[in-house]
């Protein structure tokens, strides 16, 4: 099941990078919340629900891009958690550091996850308690790796006054700053140890960076100490949260 995620996401982000390298127009429109949404959202989006369909027609899907009301999901056990296209700033910025995020959610854990950057060529993968990274041909496993001064990796385009107030308090510690996704990964390999998140999120941007976290040892904790929940809840929020190695 996960080699098929894998070269799902792959073909996800073949369709982004057709957007991406100009061979097709950006169509660059707002949702209601004025979060930015591209003709390559929707071409990752096409591709991913099919690529499921096909896989697993019994489990239901909840994509960013389309996502399902409350009455037909709220007694959903098990479902694909999918943002096509994470990062979508960055993708408009050409920075590449943006991500197809795809997540099997069962009783509210994540319990696979693939994070893929398609620009940089790099997939991380979870299932069964173990992590990985495939990068140019290189499969190796991965896990959480303490430092000291420990490296903390916040977000390229949120900041906010309640980050910077926290990594003042914080004591030694250098900063790196990567867009989407990749911020859990960064933690699973060891090359990072935290990311504190206090700005707002969605259960689809973090589903299966969080399936990559803890594969690789690492804690995803809410402010008071939970773990993050995709128990499916009315609102798609998620409360603030940590990546950390305690």
């Amino acid at each position: 099941m996960l080699d098929k995620i894998c070269q799902l996401a792959r073909e996800a982000g073949d369709a982004i990078m057709k957007v991406y390298d100009g061979q097709a127009p950006m169509d660059v429109a707002h949702k209601s919340d004025d979060s930015p949404v591209t003709a390559a959202d929707i071409a990752a989006h096409n591709v991913i629900v099919q690529g499921l369909t096909d896989l697993s027609p019994e489990i239901p899907i909840l994509s960013e891009e389309d996502p399902a009301g409350w009455e037909e999901r709220q007694h959903w056990q098990r479902y694909w958690l999918v943002d096509p296209l994470d990062g979508t700033k960055e993708f408009i910025k050409r920075n590449g550091e943006f991500t197809v995020n795809i997540a099997l959610i069962e009783n509210g854990k994540p319990v696979l996850g693939v994070v893929y950057a398609p620009v940089l060529q790099v997939m991380y993968s979870a299932a069964d308690g173990k992590a990985w990274k495939d990068e140019g041909g290189h499969h190796e496993q991965i896990q959480v790796r303490e430092a000291h001064p420990p490296l903390v990796v916040v977000s390229r385009s949120h900041s906010d006054t309640e980050l910077e107030d926290y990594l003042s308090q914080l004591g030694e510690h250098q900063t790196t700053a990567i867009g989407s996704s990749l911020k859990f990964c960064l933690v699973a390999e060891g090359k990072a140890q935290l990311y504190p998140r206090f700005g707002p999120t969605n259960i689809w941007d973090t589903g299966a960076g969080h399936a990559v976290a803890i594969a690789a040892g690492a804690y995803v904790h809410d402010w008071k100490g939970k773990t993050l929940d995709y128990t499916p809840r009315e609102s798609f929020l998620n409360p603030g949260f940590r990546v950390s190695l305690f």
